[in-house]
């Protein structure tokens, strides 16, 4: 009976070791250049991570190229135009954008319209505050004037695509490619464009989107 137990034990001990280890197995890890071949990635999707390596690669891409440098000083006005999910995963673009826009008021060089934005403003308020021009409650020398709004000299595009395929090992490879455009809205010229592509490996059970 003893001998019966032990060998139980022994069997269940193995047992927990294969799946332990076809659990590790399972975790995704990260295939880019500026990563270690064994970094862990929480899942095969996009997360805030690679949300804020796509922002730091863009903004930092984007004041090299000079192109933000005002003559003569001060900042651009700069609108967020169209934003394409072309992937399987539900995404909120506006995290993505947010932390972009974030960096780029921090460097000084852009300031960001909330009043103009493919699809409609992004805060109502400066359209609805004009409304209390014809209010005989509100003091009409604190409402906002005609002429007043300023327009944007840029505007930010963008597009995320992804591209599945399947390894040697069986294992899924998913890369992303992050694309974003800076147009100059009097001339309608792109004057910056970057890619950020993150490539990730992992089991397909550990796909999580």
């Amino acid at each position: 009976m003893k001998l019966i137990s032990i060998t139980k034990a022994i069997l269940l001990s193995l047992g927990a070791v294969v799946i332990f280890a076809g659990c590790a197995g399972d975790q995704p890890r990260y295939l880019n250049a500026g990563h270690p071949e064994t970094a862990k990635a929480s899942t095969l999707g996009l997360d805030y991570q690679d949300f804020r390596k796509a922002s730091m690669d863009a903004v930092q891409s984007m004041l090299r190229s000079g192109s933000l440098n005002k003559r003569g000083g001060g900042r651009y006005v700069l609108a967020i135009s169209t934003l394409i999910n072309d992937t399987t995963q539900r995404i909120d673009m506006d995290q993505l954008i947010k932390s972009i826009r974030i960096s780029l008021l921090q460097s000084g060089k852009v300031v960001v319209t909330t009043a103009v934005r493919a699809g409609g403003a992004e805060d109502t308020m400066s359209y609805n505050a004009r409304k209390l021009r014809k209010s005989d409650e509100f003091n009409q020398r604190t409402v906002a004037k005609k002429g007043q709004m300023i327009a944007p000299d840029f505007s930010l595009s963008g597009k995320i695509i992804q591209r599945n395929a399947t390894l040697s090992d069986g294992e899924t490879k998913v890369d992303y490619y992050i694309q974003l455009t800076l147009t100059d809205i009097k001339t309608g010229l792109a004057y910056w464009e970057g890619e950020t592509v993150i490539s990730k490996a992992g089991s397909g059970k550990s796909v999580n989107w």
